[in-house]
């Protein structure tokens, strides 16, 4: 593997297990009534606790990786001196504090205190808004950056919420068949839904004021990272039809149709993976020049 391909792979970890843990957290501590959180917590822990160590390996990893790809290759992501000189740039400035909160996070799932779940979620929120300060996202200074670095903070967030927060969203439909959890499970669905349009229409507006902040008004077709963007646009577009036809068409039907929540399920899922796909072309276009 060349030292390009393992950064692009470290990045689509990184963002995704940033993205994951946010979801649960924001699921679990803001949008599941009652002792649902609780118990969302204990079922997603198969996927949040495991995100909690891939943040702090992969920040690591990260800093090793952009060194490499700073100095000589391979060699120079396991010197010291030259992991001082990547700390020193502003992607550096910007990665020591994600380094700190990798390390927090990690802290705090070790300690286990009563309120991990909020503290979770605040260090993840933290850490989003730090990716805004790296990449092409930070390529403008002045004002013009300072509205770029906000834009795509609430790019990050937006997506990581929705995006993230489809596990929790099967694990409540799950939960939505089961007597006891019924009501509950169905009153979380429906807050995810609701702040869910919020989401995808700030990802939309968000993903739109980048490109232009980006690549401007003169279209670089020959860039591959506007190839790479125009195929996420595209994956993102399939997200929004397949969110619009799980809320409008199936959920109408859910009462008197088990196929519907066959579909629902099935179509989520197809959420899911396509999300997935969108995190590596985000990682592997944020390696590319947009000219």
């Amino acid at each position: 593997m060349t030292l390009s391909a393992c950064y692009i792979a470290l990045r689509f970890i990184h963002f995704t297990a940033l993205m994951v843990l946010f979801g649960c957290t924001v699921y679990s501590v803001l949008l599941a009534p009652g002792r649902l959180g609780v118990v969302l917590t204990r079922r997603l822990q198969v996927v949040w606790r495991p995100a909690v160590g891939l943040l702090l390996m992969s920040a690591c990893l990260l800093l090793c990786a952009q060194a490499g790809l700073m100095g000589n290759g391979w060699s120079d992501t396991i010197d010291p001196s030259v992991w001082g000189a990547v700390l020193g740039t502003q992607f550096g400035a910007v990665w020591l504090w994600q380094l700190v909160l990798s390390l927090a996070t990690v802290v705090v799932l070790v300690v286990s205190p009563r309120k991990m779940q909020e503290l979770l979620l605040v260090l993840t929120f933290a850490q989003l808004i730090l990716l805004a300060g790296v990449g092409h996202a930070a390529m403008h200074s002045g004002w013009l950056g300072g509205i770029q670095r906000v834009n795509h903070a609430v790019h990050l967030l937006s997506a990581s919420f929705w995006a993230g927060g489809l596990l929790p969203l099967l694990v409540c439909m799950w939960l939505a068949g089961k007597t006891f959890w019924s009501e509950t499970a169905i009153e979380s669905m429906m807050r995810f839904s609701r702040y869910g349009h919020l989401a995808v229409a700030a990802v939309i507006m968000s993903g739109i004021i980048n490109s232009l902040l980006i690549v401007g008004w003169n279209i670089p077709l020959e860039s591959n990272y506007f190839r790479f963007l125009l195929l996420k646009i595209l994956l993102v577009g399939v997200m929004v039809i397949l969110a619009l036809i799980n809320r409008y068409w199936l959920v109408p039907k859910f009462n008197h149709s088990a196929l519907a929540k066959q579909r629902f399920i099935q179509l989520t899922w197809l959420e899911v993976i396509l999300s997935a796909a969108v995190l590596l072309l985000v990682s592997l276009f944020a390696t590319q020049e947009p000219f």
